[in-house]
């Protein structure tokens, strides 16, 4: 099947968002006087991953997360700090920190000149808007659609509803979503009804319940799906 239409995630799929994101939680603890903040990292990661599936299913909004897990991951330490400061320097670093994985350039530009090409990203505005301006690819995108700005996430269909209107309603057996996510990425494209690529650089194993049209180790290997 060729398609026209591709969706496609950002954090972990177009960005290299462990970069990112390590060095952004540097940043904000040790501007609260943490002076070795690595032994913290794995506790953090598990809150907010555990906060972003909340988000995913709607118990919780995308913009709760930004502070929210840095007051549950004091909390969980013992420590006191100001969550706000450490929220605002987590949001810069992780904006300003990190770069698109190799060759993922190249696979925009081809993209974007054969397919009507969308960017759909769990994340908070104020990280992905000023990243996508730092890293020049906002060109590439027919629509670029952040779910803190529309209040719903995937796997939810809604915030498809919203990329799909913004496209000119495509139709959906045109249409394929990308992504690393099989929560986020593969389910929502599954729920939505539209077909789904599996970005898998890891190799991981997915269970039986998830509906994979596609799977993929380099980004490269999507350009063969299209028209």
């Amino acid at each position: 099947m060729a398609y026209t239409t591709v969706l496609i995630d950002n954090d972990h799929t177009l960005v290299d968002s462990d970069t990112s994101e390590l060095e952004a939680f540097l940043l904000a603890m040790r501007n609260q006087g943490i002076g070795d903040p690595m032994p913290h990292y794995d506790a953090y990661r598990e809150i907010n991953l555990d906060l972003w599936r909340r988000a995913e299913r709607g118990v919780i909004r995308p913009g709760d997360v930004r502070e929210l897990r840095f007051e549950l991951l004091l909390e969980e330490l013992g420590m006191a700090g100001d969550v706000t400061q450490m929220a605002d320097d987590f949001v810069y670093g992780f904006a300003t920190f990190g770069d698109l994985y190799g060759g993922v350039r190249e696979v925009l530009e081809q993209l974007s000149e054969r397919v009507t090409l969308a960017m759909v990203s769990n994340g908070l505005s104020e990280v992905q808007r000023p990243r996508i301006a730092r890293l020049g690819v906002e060109h590439f995108f027919d629509a670029i659609v952040i779910s803190s700005e529309v209040g719903t996430t995937k796997p939810g269909t809604k915030i498809f509803d919203i990329v799909f209107e913004q496209l000119g309603n495509p139709s959906k057996e045109t249409a394929v979503m990308v992504g690393d996510s099989l929560s986020s990425d593969i389910r929502g494209g599954a729920n939505y009804g539209i077909a789904t690529c599996w970005y898998n650089p890891n190799r991981k194993m997915a269970g039986p319940d998830v509906r994979i049209t596609h799977e993929i180790r380099k980004l490269e290997e999507l350009l063969d799906l299209i028209a």
